[in-house]
């Protein structure tokens, strides 16, 4: 892997989002969005998820001039459609709107339908704790996980996000349905590793660490085996419901055709129940419990969720963020982006 400076990493991504057709803010913030979260570590949905990106974007599944519009609301919730804009553009707006109505009313949601891929769902959890918020959102995806009891795909892996601010350091949750997101499993199927635990089935129907086998097979792991099976089926139907947009099995099964798909956006403003003082006492006396645990391995402290990404946050800006050598070569070089 190369280290390149984050602001080198940005400017490449922003030349090449122009380069794609959106407008100098559009790109400019939608750059933003993915060379962040390359720096925080997540390089599945970031750098490395640029290519699926444009190939998205030049088969028509993503309108670069679409953005999102209010079509029904009533108090703290509203609906809104993205036709099928910049899936992580339309997800900013969409949890940037919660937050205001949080604000006003002390919880606020949005319903988005008719979108794209929202690339890392944990930016918006952290988009609402650095203005103080808790978040809970999630999508619905393509059908890429079977439901417990059958071979064939399903199901969406749902990520869903839950966020908490915190002073020294935010709590942010990021987890689809599935034990290993299909990004992951591709990581390490890329390095020729083998997963640390079961992540699904062989082509034989065993459970196996073969992160290749697994993609091959389709047949990825629910979470808390028919416990994700199940949460995966209700996070799909509140998303679709709310929205009036796509379930699961009305996506479009190519990857790169994946599109028209729903999002549940929710912010809650603690400041209208509490006070930051006490919310952070009790926060931090919630994760001193969990640090006072006898770790299994005495090198691998207890860490919360968002601790490694506050970590190589810091690092990747002090060494530069790593980049895959042949996908910063295509975008670095303007004739080849």
């Amino acid at each position: 892997m190369l280290r390149i400076p984050f602001e080198d990493l940005y400017a490449a991504l922003h030349r090449a989002m122009r380069q794609l057709g959106l407008s100098e803010d559009r790109a400019a913030h939608c750059a933003r969005l993915f060379a962040e979260t390359t720096r925080d570590g997540i390089y599945t949905h970031g750098l490395n998820r640029f290519p699926r990106f444009s190939e998205t974007v030049r088969n028509g599944s993503v309108d670069v001039n679409a953005e999102p519009t209010k079509t029904a609301g009533l108090g703290a919730i509203e609906r809104w459609d993205g036709h099928r804009g910049v899936g992580n553009l339309n997800a900013h707006a969409s949890m940037e709107r919660a937050i205001a109505l949080a604000t006003q009313n002390g919880i606020g949601a949005v319903a988005l339908a008719n979108t794209n891929h929202w690339m890392r769902g944990g930016t918006y959890g952290w988009q609402a704790a650095d203005q103080g918020l808790f978040a809970i959102c999630w999508t619905n995806t393509l059908a890429n996980l079977p439901v417990w009891g059958a071979t064939t795909p399903t199901l969406g892996n749902n990520p869903i996000v839950i966020a908490i601010p915190r002073l020294r350091g935010h709590v942010v949750l990021d987890m689809a349905m599935s034990q290993f997101s299909y990004g992951s499993l591709s990581a390490y199927s890329k390095r020729g590793q083998h997963l640390p635990v079961d992540g699904g089935f062989d082509s034989a129907g065993n459970l196996t660490k073969d992160a290749t086998a697994i993609e091959a097979s389709q047949r990825a792991l629910p979470i808390g085996y028919w416990k994700g099976s199940g949460l995966s089926l209700v996070l799909d139907m509140m998303a679709a419901i709310l929205s009036g947009g796509l379930s699961t099995h009305e996506i479009p099964l190519d990857p790169l055709r994946e599109s028209g798909i729903s999002q549940i956006f929710i912010a809650i403003d603690p400041r209208s129940l509490s006070t930051a003082e006490a919310i952070n006492r009790i926060a931090d006396g919630i994760l001193q419990s969990l640090r006072d645990a006898t770790p299994v391995d005495p090198a691998k402290p207890i860490r919360y969720p968002g601790e490694q990404t506050l970590q190589l946050r810091e690092e990747n800006l002090r060494l530069g963020v790593p980049v895959d050598p042949e996908i910063w070569r295509q975008i670095s070089d303007p004739s080849r982006a």
